[in-house]
């Protein structure tokens, strides 16, 4: 999920991303992003899509490139400021967030993936 994650940083548009695998029950483990533009930025989801999706087949060969890209404003982060891949899997997935979430640092970050997830 790293080397995903900083080809996708590689874009202008991208403040941040995260990978994660979402099951599948053909494909096993598909790479889903969810992607955080930078403030401003204009230009049509479709297209950023598009280019994110070719750059990291380029970069990292289409085995590898994310299957999906969903976006969002921001990220589910901790306190100290790590991205929480594990919420990001629960929302890819349809279930319910389960575990410890005393340390995200937002919670209304969660419906909004959900809604983004549509």
């Amino acid at each position: 999920p790293f080397e995903v994650e900083s080809v996708l940083m590689e874009h202008p548009a991208v403040a941040e991303a995260g990978v994660i695998g979402v099951p599948d029950p053909v494909m096993g483990e598909p790479i889903k992003a969810f992607v955080a533009l930078k403030p401003g930025i204009s230009q049509d989801p479709a297209v950023i899509r598009r280019e994110l999706t070719a750059h990291a087949r380029r970069r990292l060969g289409p085995a590898v490139a994310p299957r999906e890209i969903a976006f969002a404003d921001t990220l589910p982060h901790t306190r100290s400021g790590k991205i929480m891949r594990r919420l990001l899997k629960e929302v890819a997935s349809g279930g319910s967030v389960t575990g410890d979430t005393t340390t995200l640092e937002d919670f209304s970050i969660l419906a909004k993936l959900r809604k983004s997830d549509d």
